[in-house]
């Protein structure tokens, strides 16, 4: 499947999918926020907002335009060169290597086009699914935050990674790292 991934903005049919990941209880126990009050108009605003000098939410699609899941770059900070990765898939893709293919595009955007230095994100320690996922784009692990988060009535630890520009362009074997 990953040959055929593609990245696009955000459009509103892509929310029938987007309700579908947010209600799925396998999925959102995973977030920060509360994913199963997100209501189509919520899902709407957001689209409509969801590409922006900070922030850029791409859907992940296939060659039938199907939508597969959002990947993102938000808090994007060109002056200091970074910007905070986020995925989220419908459970018929996990497994198919979509995600995969989908981060290492959302590299190329983030290096190249913005030409950010570091990608980071932070994730529930205990998400074992995601961080094997992350430590195969080439994310590195940067660290926990112990009880950092109370979710659901319990602390859980945050544990941080990130992926340097020169990271991704060896780990790919690029030779035009200089021409950037």
């Amino acid at each position: 499947m990953k040959n055929n991934i593609r990245l696009r903005r955000l459009e509103e049919k892509d929310i029938p999918g987007m309700m579908e990941w947010m209600h799925d209880p396998e999925i959102n126990k995973w977030f920060r926020f509360d994913a199963d009050a997100m209501t189509e108009e919520r899902a709407k605003r957001f689209i409509e907002g969801s590409f922006t000098e900070k922030s850029r939410h791409y859907a992940i699609t296939n060659d039938n335009d199907e939508y597969l899941g959002t990947i993102s770059l938000e808090e994007i900070d060109e002056e200091n060169g970074h910007a905070l990765y986020a995925i989220s898939t419908r459970k018929s893709v996990w497994g198919s290597g979509a995600a995969l293919e989908a981060t290492r595009q959302l590299f190329e955007i983030a290096f190249h086009e913005l030409g950010l230095e570091r990608v980071y994100l932070n994730v529930l320690a205990d998400n074992l699914r995601a961080k094997r996922l992350y430590e195969k784009a080439g994310f590195r692990y940067e660290g926990c935050f112990h009880r950092h988060l109370r979710l659901h009535g319990e602390w859980r630890d945050w544990d941080w990674y990130a992926i340097l520009r020169d990271d991704y362009e060896i780990r790919n074997n690029r030779s035009d790292i200089d021409s950037i």
